[in-house]
């Protein structure tokens, strides 16, 4: 179960329409999910768009009974939507005996109000329908005062229409005002209030986050972030290269909270794999803000593998979102005090592609300028490659030196193996005749010295 937000206030059968539909969203609740096809916002692919907007809702456990795509030349600032399509939306409710309306767009709080009124439905706009998934989701006490926080921002703008009813009482005279306006305020301040101490621990979080990253950076071991549109593969690949038991279904904003393994890649004896939060498009202003806390997980990554589904149709739109949200958290945006971080593309869902597809990609993969591999988080496809790639990134600045150690000295052989490449490895005699062994290996700086330490 999840709490809807708050609904307007039209008179049925002697309770108001608050009454009536503030209740819960259920698992199993029928809804009509409708996208407005605006005109100036000229949505790429709509059909694509309406299919994510289905997904939310499924995300969350909602029975999608019809969905279709509205175009909408003018915007109607009471309802959005023009007479005749809100007629429209209200009889495919009658018929498919709906519940709740999903308008796969951004909805003022007026014309939220209008529509259930005319409508007679719970309607939930694109935000109230992320905050829902958010709010279900959410499994650390971090993760939950970031929801909160991004729900009452949600939630301020629209006390007016929880109190509508007692605004009608209002009896004072010039700056006095009536019961509802008095309600109305005490709300607002209530939820200033408590905005206010979520914050404040969030910015506990935040540096408590910063604390943590600076102690990884003096540790020797370098941070690898999984970032990508929503339900990309990213747990999925995540679990593949870690053994974990990361939640990884089919769904929407699977994982919210970050979570971080230590991974062994090749030159390379311990790396730490992140796994974040997904994009996606159209985010909600309010969890960009109260989620800032576990993005800024990937500013302090070493590399950055950008995993994309690249089966879908919109997988193009979803890169430009991905990057256009690294570049608000000042990543790779080409200005002086930005942090060039490494971007690996990791292409996955490979296995989803037909052959005449996977050869237009790996066509277009060599074309591109930074890193691309192709892959399959799901089969195992490619993660070799991908690992490979990380590591020979990661040791760019490493050298091949060559060491001829004696064979009994088995610590410094074995540390490095586990601490580099070893590109060859020889055995032969010294001048007494005692048994030595020469070795390549590839060090970076780092290991180096830590090596010569050693001796």
């Amino acid at each position: 179960m999840s709490t809807c937000p708050v609904i307007g206030t039209k008179k049925t059968k002697g309770k108001t329409l608050t009454e009536d539909v503030s209740g819960e969203v259920s698992r199993g609740a029928k809804a009509v999910v409708v996208l407005p096809d605006i005109r100036a916002a000229h949505i790429q692919d709509p059909e694509a768009r309406l299919a994510e907007g289905c997904g939310l809702a499924l995300a969350i456990g909602i029975e999608v009974v019809e969905s279709f795509i509205v175009p909408v030349r003018d915007v109607r600032p009471a309802t959005l939507f023009g007479s005749g399509q809100v007629d429209r939306i209200k009889l495919a409710c009658d018929m498919e005996e709906a519940e709740l309306v999903i308008v796969d767009g951004a909805l003022s709080a007026i014309q939220q109000r209008n529509l259930e009124e005319k409508i007679g439905r719970k309607v939930i706009d694109r935000t109230g329908l992320i905050l829902e998934i958010f709010g279900e989701r959410a499994a650390t006490a971090e993760g939950r005062l970031q929801v909160e926080l991004a729900h009452l921002d949600y939630q301020a703008g629209r006390l007016v229409r929880s109190w509508t009813h007692l605004e009608r009482q209002r009896g004072g005279f010039g700056f006095l005002g009536g019961p509802g306006e008095t309600q109305i305020e005490a709300d607002r301040r209530m939820i200033r209030d408590r905005m206010g101490r979520l914050r404040r621990e969030l910015e506990q979080v935040r540096r408590t986050r910063a604390l943590h990253r600076a102690r990884r950076g003096r540790a020797p071991w370098p941070v690898v972030a999984l970032v990508g549109y929503t339900n990309a593969g990213k747990s999925t690949l995540f679990n593949r290269m870690t053994g974990a038991g990361v939640m990884a279904e089919d769904l929407l904003f699977a994982t919210l909270d970050p979570t971080m393994r230590g991974i062994t890649l090749p030159g390379v004896e311990k790396a730490i794999l992140s796994d974040t939060v997904g994009f996606i498009s159209d985010l909600p202003t309010q969890l960009v803000a109260a989620f800032r806390a576990t993005l800024e997980e990937v500013t302090g990554a070493d590399v950055i593998v950008h995993v994309r589904d690249i089966s879908s149709p919109m997988t193009d739109m979803q890169k430009a979102e991905v990057e256009q949200v690294l570049a608000d958290l000042g990543v790779n945006t080409g200005e002086e005090d930005s942090l060039v971080i490494p971007v690996v593309e990791a292409w996955n869902k490979w296995d989803a592609l037909t052959e005449v597809r996977s050869e237009e990609l790996t066509e277009q993969a060599e074309r591109e300028e930074r890193a691309v591999v192709p892959l399959s988080a799901l089969t195992g496809l490619g993660v070799v490659a991908l690992e490979r790639t990380v590591s020979d990134i990661l040791t760019a600045s490493a050298v091949v030196h060559s060491f001829t150690l004696p064979a009994t000295d088995g610590q410094r052989i074995a540390w490095l193996h586990a601490h580099g490449e070893v590109l060859d490895e020889r055995t032969g005699k010294g001048e007494d005749g005692s048994p030595q062994l020469e070795m390549a290996v590839r060090l970076d700086p780092r290991e180096y010295g830590k090596f010569l330490a050693l001796s």
